[in-house]
């Protein structure tokens, strides 16, 4: 990681500050590049709390920068003490921010990826078997189906550690879903190592269902 400028005194911050608010654009700028450039070890302290989030430590001090950012804009020092007090909450939000940000969108992949094709060759994924409501009695049997089979290949398909992973993660058979990171520390192996084992699970259940809608004597309930 490269080495960041040392943080301004209080007497320098406070100089930063009123030329950051005062009439001079010119010199406004500067002291906001230049309370920007003196809190960037700040970011790179708060983003090494997420050193295990699979993320690059690059991507994080460039998001908590923006956190950063955003502090010397809204600073005031007629309600907070120092500014690094402050920012340091402002960039914790961002990161926060961006990885819950990350975890919804990569659940809402896991569960609309296509795991297979209904009879008129539709695609189905993971959300339509797991659906809750489904106001058409035709698509109620349909989902019925669906569901026998998704039961049977998880059983027939799955080692005992993916199908604990996939019922844990969408919550099937009447369980609560549970993120990756819970599955992890209940099974005492990363999160990364369970996103592995899930996305080769889906595969797996995938596959069965193509196979199955090619060859309706591969399974029998």
């Amino acid at each position: 990681m490269k080495t960041f400028l040392k943080p301004l005194s209080k007497e320098e911050e406070r100089e930063c500050l009123e030329a950051l608010k005062g009439s001079d654009g010119v010199k406004a700028r500067e002291a906001k590049q230049k309370l920007i450039e003196r809190n960037l070890r700040l970011v790179a302290h708060i983003a090494k709390k997420y050193q295990n989030v699979d993320e690059d430590m690059e991507d994080l001090i460039s998001i908590g920068t923006i956190g950063l950012i955003k502090a010397v804009d809204s600073f005031d020092a007629a309600k907070n003490s120092r500014l690094a007090t402050y920012a340091a909450r402002c960039i914790d939000n961002e990161l926060l921010m961006m990885l819950r940000s990350k975890k919804k969108t990569s659940r809402e992949v896991s569960l609309y990826e296509p795991i297979g094709t209904d009879r008129e060759g539709n695609e189905i994924s993971l959300l339509d078997v797991t659906a809750q409501e489904m106001p058409d009695i035709v698509e109620r049997m349909e989902l019925e189906r669906s569901l026998g089979k998704l039961s049977g290949m998880i059983d027939s398909l799955l080692t005992e550690r993916e199908k604990e992973i996939i019922c844990l993660r969408y919550g099937l058979f009447g369980g609560e879903e549970v993120t990756q990171r819970e599955i992890g520390k209940k099974m005492n192996i990363s999160r990364s190592y369970v996103s592995r084992i899930e996305k080769r699970a889906l595969l797996k259940l995938r596959d069965g269902f193509e196979k199955q809608e090619n060859d309706s004597s591969f399974y029998k309930s």
